[in-house]
């Protein structure tokens, strides 16, 4: 599913390109490998085994006519204007709500990984809905059932029952994909099924800040919407990812997607499979970045590992006697290059599971065995996406306030909870409008016009927005300490501040 979706008009766009030049041309390197003239064979063997999904949810909406409003939840505006319709109503009809239902519809992709009808797509293709059935290549539909969903790695385990085995495909070594290796994306874009297209492996390990597991392959394979939980191909027909995210201002591809990689998809498959939900490693600890002047100060010669800033109490860690300011080096055999790292191989090691790890504690190399448990269903991961190094203030646009991400340092300084989330307000210059409401050094801006927060950019972007609109004002949700609040900011700059 892109990360924004939007109405997508299809207009062909035909480019002419007509040069040709008759040069001896230089022989390819001996380790390159070509793609050969067509993957139409490959494609025509794969085919078969890649399915469009559909399902429906039942949606009701409260009230006749006029809409209510969005407002934030318990915000006054809401339940002034909740009044205000009451009111309107007719006579008799006060205190009685209607509740119209319709139908919406959406579609997606998936693959059949068992020919007894086992179907993969991505949890949030089938989110929420009332029915879902498979549409085969031959355009048989087969109403499905659901047997597990994760909403962590946004993968979910379907069934469908046939007379007949049904052609499936089978999972490949992602780890073996390399970055210019071609791959092929079969899917279902705009409703359209059955398509295919090629590109190649851009990147790997890439994390969008879509979870605690972002581990994605970036192809440049156009996918759009509809492709959402449609399988990646290597060469050799192995899915090797599972096509879930883009990146793209339109909605539409503009080159950069993204694919949950096939050797954490098989993990999280086989656990829905087995046990209908995903069981997952646990640690139980709480972790921060490593700095480059953090490791010089504990004389650590790289910045790599994940420096523990906290144990849960009885949790694997407490008992493995792992502490506070122990940097961990390798979990399992695996080094963990960075802190964002730890939580995956965490994640994917066998539950009960003995398992080596090692330390940087007191200037030296430390070898200590923890036995992995299982992650709790109410237990919040270390937040690695939210472990972010120390950036650079952000001052707003002719309004006196700078902003920076929020940063274990930051958190540290302001006494801001590992939890919260949003931008941090650094300094706030005496007399501006934003002083004058109350805004002060380590407030956090959580909402912006109604939408979180995740860096200055994003509360700029939203300002710069409302001055567009001609808007005076924009409103903000705050944390103040302990206390939620909303207040509304005049985004025109003052008469005595030059912007910029």
């Amino acid at each position: 599913m892109p990360m924004r979706l939007s109405r997508t008009m299809l207009r062909a766009t035909v480019f002419a390109v007509g040069l040709a030049f008759a040069m001896p041309m230089a022989a390819p390197p001996a380790e390159a490998r070509g793609a050969g003239e067509s993957f139409a064979d490959l494609a025509e063997k794969l085919l078969p085994g890649v399915v469009n999904i559909s399902s429906v949810q039942t949606v009701k909406t409260e009230g006749r006519g006029m809409d209510i409003p969005a407002f934030p939840p318990g915000s006054p505006f809401e339940q002034f204007f909740k009044d205000f319709m009451e009111r309107s109503r007719p006579p008799g009809q006060q205190g009685q709500r209607q509740r119209p239902e319709h139908k919406a519809q959406s579609l997606g992709s998936g693959f059949i990984v068992d020919p007894s009808g086992i179907v993969i797509t991505n949890n949030h293709v089938i989110d929420g809905a009332d029915e879902i059935t498979v549409i085969l290549q031959d355009n048989t539909s087969l109403k499905a059932k659901l047997i597990g969903r994760d909403e962590r790695t946004d993968i979910a385990v379907l069934k469908v029952e046939s007379d007949k085995p049904l052609p499936a495909v089978t999972f490949g070594d992602s780890d073996k994909a390399r970055v210019g290796d071609w791959v092929l994306a079969i899917g279902n874009p705009f409703g359209l099924g059955g398509s295919v297209t090629a590109g190649i492996v851009s990147a790997r390990g890439r994390n969008i800040d879509q979870g605690p597991y972002d581990n994605f392959i970036q192809t440049d394979a156009a996918i759009n919407k509809g492709n959402s939980g449609g399988p990646l191909f290597n060469m050799d027909g192995e899915v090797v990812g599972i096509n879930t995210a883009i990146y793209s201002p339109s909605g539409g591809s503009i080159g950069i997607g993204f694919s949950i990689p096939s050797n954490m998809a098989k993990n999280v498959v086989a656990q829905l499979r087995d046990f209908g939900k995903a069981r997952r490693g646990w640690l139980g600890v709480r972790i921060q970045q490593v700095s480059p002047d953090l490791a010089e100060s504990v004389g650590l010669k790289e910045a790599s590992g994940a420096m523990v800033a906290g144990v849960n109490d009885d949790g694997p860690a407490d008992k493995a006697k792992l502490k506070s300011g122990d940097i961990i080096l390798k979990f399992n055999d695996q080094a963990v290059k960075e802190m964002r790292s730890l939580p995956l191989i965490v994640a994917q090691t066998e539950i009960g599971k003995e398992v080596p790890v090692t330390i940087w504690r007191d200037g030296k190399e430390v070898s200590l065995k923890v036995r992995v448990g299982e992650l709790p269903e109410d237990q919040k991961v270390a937040a690695a996406s939210e472990k972010k190094a120390p950036g650079k203030a952000t001052e707003l646009t002719g309004l006196g306030v700078k902003l920076a991400e929020l940063t274990d340092e930051l958190r540290g300084k302001f006494q801001i909870g590992a939890d919260q989330k949003g931008v941090v307000i650094t300094e706030v210059e005496a007399g501006t409008p934003a002083a004058e409401r109350g805004l002060k050094a380590g407030d956090v801006i959580v909402e912006v016009a109604q939408e979180e927060v995740k860096t200055p950019g994003d509360v700029a972007e939203r300002i710069e927005k409302a001055r567009k609109a001609n808007r005076k004002s924009i409103l903000m949700l705050v944390q103040s300490g302990d206390s939620p609040r909303f207040i509304p900011l005049p985004v025109t700059p003052s008469p005595d501040r030059k912007p910029g």
